[in-house]
């Protein structure tokens, strides 16, 4: 397929917002945690529950995993007919909470939502780039991500006086774009490879030819178990640390460090500004020029001393803003940005999106379960111990990345396809 038909820079920053406002609601909800905490009195126990049925945990897995399925049957635009409905429903329930079940009501709604649109999201971004600007077409989904958890926790802190009330407005804020945002992604065209696809099949379908897509074959073609082995390996381990960052990370400043709400969210804004522009100078400019494995290192190096000055530097005012800008770069070109990449590079189309929402699916399990106990961690074991165990997983994924990370640079998916499945991609491989 040439490059003449690949879709628009518009249908991919539309279909980009979908991430604006899916990592916009995780961070808002971190934004106002300890608002909601003392509007409701909350204990660990609740704080950790609402973590891990947001759209941070089990409700986002759940999420990835039923749009994921739909995504590869139905189409990549198909979930765009429902998806920010049920988005707009959650923020809605959020902003209108008076009471605990309320609010989580809304947390496990919004998430669900977020989950079923990140799979069709990474796939059809990835499907309708140019081959030589797969990477900075995928940066801009990664870019639209940091964009709208910035924003999220500015107007946290401008918001700040209102108390709780401004973290409502912030869901509505929510609401309202989202409205927009659905609007917009109606006028989008399906994408092309997956509709040759289909033709493919059902051609193959009048001759007799059917050929198997399910679960199943994540596991038993060997293409797709050394892919799922690679992508799950980097980014569960990473999103164990981002994902208790994304939602606990100004719980921390304000409980560990000291710092008032609004400025734990002026500090954790400030560092998605730097993932921000780590995601359009490094991966949008470089990622399809420069070796990528190497760029992957420096990423996952940069997120490991980050961690390192906070956990045994302390939480000193210089050791807080070295930290935001370590990880806030790394995360700008780190493991969300590659496995949005690779992971819908590395699999065949009728995979695609099914791959993804099951990986996603094990990664929020994998946050779910810690937010369960990140608040009890840190008040029983210490932030000390408790960010070694974060050190850990961080080395775990940077080793995983740099025995196995592939370079697929301006090659075409077809090509890749054909090159890890072979003529008969996916059959028996």
């Amino acid at each position: 397929m040439s490059d003449s038909s690949k879709g628009s820079l518009k249908s991919t920053i539309t279909v980009a917002m979908s991430n604006f406002l899916e990592a916009g609601s995780i961070v808002a909800g971190a934004g106002g945690l300890s608002l909601w905490v003392n509007y409701l009195h909350l204990s660990d126990y609740k704080v950790g529950l609402l973590g891990a049925l947001s759209a941070n945990g089990f409700g986002a897995a759940v999420g990835a995993l039923i749009g994921g399925a739909l995504v590869d049957k139905y189409g990549r635009k198909f979930i765009y007919k429902y998806d920010l409905i049920v988005y707009m429903l959650g923020v809605l329930l959020i902003a209108c909470s008076v009471n605990f079940p309320m609010l989580l009501i809304g947390y496990i709604i919004t998430g669900i939502a977020v989950g079923a649109g990140i799979p069709a999201a990474w796939t059809y971004i990835a499907e309708e780039a140019p081959d030589g600007e797969r990477a900075a077409r995928v940066g801009w989904g990664q870019l639209a991500w940091s964009v709208g958890p910035a924003i999220a926790l500015f107007l946290s802190v401008f918001l700040a006086p209102l108390n709780l009330l401004g973290s409502r407005i912030i869901f509505l804020l929510l609401f309202v774009i989202a409205l927009i945002t659905w609007i917009m992604q109606q006028q989008i065209n399906e994408s092309k490879i997956w509709t040759e696809e289909k033709e493919r099949e059902q051609a193959g379908k009048l001759k007799g030819n059917v050929e198997s897509s399910g679960i199943k074959e994540l596991f038993t073609v060997k293409a797709n178990l050394k892919a799922l082995v690679f992508l799950v390996g980097i980014y569960f381990f990473w999103n164990l640390v981002a994902g208790t960052m994304g939602y606990f990370m100004p719980f921390i400043y304000e409980t560990v460090g000291g710092l008032s709400a609004a400025q734990a969210n002026l500090l954790q804004g400030t560092l998605w500004i730097f993932t921000v522009l780590s995601t359009y100078i490094v991966f949008i400019k470089l990622g399809d020029k420069v070796n990528r494995k190497f760029l992957f290192s420096i990423g996952a190096i940069m997120g490991i001393a980050a961690w390192a000055v906070l956990v045994f530097g302390g939480m000193g005012i210089t050791e807080l803003w070295l930290f935001v800008f370590l990880w806030g770069v790394a995360a700008g070109f780190g493991a969300q940005a590659f496995y949005g990449l690779w992971s819908s590079e590395l699999f065949h189309t009728r995979y695609r999106a099914k791959a993804q929402g099951f990986m996603f699916f094990l990664v929020r399990i994998g946050v779910g379960l810690i937010s369960l106990v990140v608040p009890v961690m840190i008040s029983q074991l210490g932030f000390k111990t408790s960010g070694l165990i974060m050190i850990g997983f961080l080395v775990l994924h940077v080793i995983i990345g740099v025995l196995l990370a592939p370079e697929t640079r301006g090659k075409s998916l077809e090509n890749i396809q054909q090159e890890r499945y072979g003529t008969d991609a996916g059959i028996g491989n």
